[in-house]
């Protein structure tokens, strides 16, 4: 599984945890794995491109495609208040989403 910049800040093994107690293929599961943490990374994306100007955007963007982590932290926190809390607070609203629409399917 790939690290993102933003990595360090988030868990998603909760997610991963309830799949698991699914009554579901190990294919299946990846995937759905890997659906929740793509939904995650662009959550995340459009709060970070919502909060930086059209410079910083460039340059967010181009050190994204670097895979530069320690220079996309420098930009953010210099560039956005709070970058840290904006983020931790997308993905725990989209998590708790997700929970829910497991929670759901399992009925």
């Amino acid at each position: 599984m790939k690290t993102h910049f933003y990595s360090h800040v988030i868990e998603t093994s909760s997610l991963s945890l309830a799949l698991a107690d699914m009554d579901l293929s190990q294919e299946e599961r990846k995937h759905l794995i890997e659906l929740a943490q793509d939904n995650l990374h662009h959550a995340i994306l459009d709060v970070v491109l919502s909060e930086l100007t059209e410079i910083d955007k460039q340059e967010f963007l181009k050190l994204l495609a670097e895979d530069e982590q320690q220079k996309i932290w420098k930009l953010l926190t210099k560039s956005v208040d709070n970058i840290e809390d904006k983020i931790k607070k997308t993905a725990e609203e989209l998590k708790r989403q997700l929970h829910k629409d497991i929670e759901e399917s399992k009925k």
